[in-house]
């Protein structure tokens, strides 16, 4: 298996030979023309007279690529994917225009499907294989077999990260059910699948303090909110309401009205006796970044900045009389709240520990030990 990772093919740019016509100008609207039989067929549909027509071309792979191609090349986005593998291709590639999965893949028409993440860093894979770990167990929750092992998965990921040649920005990971059919069961897919992509986030971070609002929305089961699944929709939603309301982002509460977490961060507090206090991990997503946080706090016990640390449930109204708040996570770091609903959050500004852990983080981040720095290959 070594041995067959070690030569994922590479593929710089897509070479389609089926190069067909180009579509030709058409004058009847219900006309498409086929470039395989160079003809052009009448598409007998009827109308109201209110629908607008528009001419659809018919294209061929290779116009299709190009144009998914020229879409991402002019997109305004500050994102830029680098380098995608894909079990389906077989290989990596670096050409935008095939960064693409199938339809048919369950993860896209059904949800079937985890992922996980790793901050790139100066060369190096942050936490990888603490995401690693996660990523494998919440296949297991979503009773995903792997194509490849741990091992392999993780060579093919540095791999992927090389052929990038990004040394500083995100790589995000997907593990599927797989291709096959449109069914609901994945029992018509023959092989899961795996995909990667190398992004590069041009935009400056940012730690400014932030506010944040009560989610409406509800929390996720504990059973699906502890596996990091491609069913989002919940997290995006509660993230759109967090924007409408001029917030950064929405708390969520467990069903027992106890803090919980964040859309895509878990959340922690500075009491007032001056303790590190977290929400219980059992109901939400194990956050790696919060548990290398709970790891490194020890610093800040022996300089005196916190006199202990506690993991357990968390009230609301302990939560709005805390000190400091702030969100952690692989996306944010540790970002310090100063407002949560109409509550302001200490004295308001940013606090000391909260910009402590961010520095601890950032430092562990650039020089720190080989169990949580992967060093890749260029």
């Amino acid at each position: 298996m070594a041995a067959l990772i070690s030569e994922i093919p590479y593929f710089h740019h897509f070479n389609f030979a089926d190069h067909h016509q180009k579509q030709q100008q058409q004058t009847n609207p219900y006309r498409i023309f086929h470039p395989k039989r160079s003809t052009f067929h009448v598409l007998k549909t009827s109308f109201t007279e209110s629908t607008q027509v528009h001419d659809v071309p018919l294209l061929s792979a290779s116009e299709a690529i190009e144009r998914l191609r020229g879409r991402r090349e002019n997109s305004k986005s500050t994102q830029q994917y680098l380098a995608m593998y894909s079990s389906v291709f077989g290989g990596i590639i670096t050409d935008q225009g095939g960064m693409v999965i199938p339809m048919d893949d369950h993860m896209v028409h059904r949800g079937h499907g985890v992922f996980d993440t790793a901050a790139i860093v100066d060369g190096c894979l942050y936490e990888l294989e603490q995401h690693l770990d996660r990523f494998m167990g919440s296949a297991f929750k979503a009773r995903i077999n792997p194509p490849f092992d741990r091992e392999t998965t993780k060579r093919t990921l540095i791999q992927t990260v090389a052929a990038s040649a990004c040394r500083n920005g995100s790589l995000r990971y997907w593990l599927s059910s797989g291709p096959g059919d449109f069914q609901l069961s994945p029992s018509g897919c023959h092989e899961s699948a795996l995909y990667a992509i190398v992004i590069q986030d041009k935009s400056p971070p940012t730690y400014t303090g932030i506010k944040v609002i009560t989610s409406s929305i509800p929390i996720k089961p504990p059973q699906f909110a502890v596996m990091k699944s491609v069913n989002y929709l919940p997290n995006v939603l509660s993230k759109m309401e967090a924007e409408e309301k001029g917030a950064y982002a929405a708390i969520w509460l467990d069903e027992q009205g106890f803090v919980a977490e964040g859309p895509n961060m878990n959340v922690a507090f500075v009491t007032q006796e001056n303790d590190l206090l977290m929400p219980r991990f059992d109901k939400i997503l194990s956050g790696c970044t919060a548990k290398r946080v709970l790891e490194l706090v020890g610093d800040l016990v022996k300089e005196g900045k916190v006199r202990g640390v506690k993991v357990r449930d968390v009230t609301v109204e302990e939560g709005k009389r805390s000190e400091e708040m702030m969100l952690i996570g692989s996306g944010v770091l540790v970002r310090p709240i100063l407002q949560w609903d109409d509550q302001v959050i200490g004295n308001g500004k940013e606090g000391v520990v909260t910009e402590s852990l961010g520095k601890l983080i950032l430092e562990d981040m650039k020089g720190g030990p080989s169990t949580v720095r992967t060093v890749v290959p260029y």
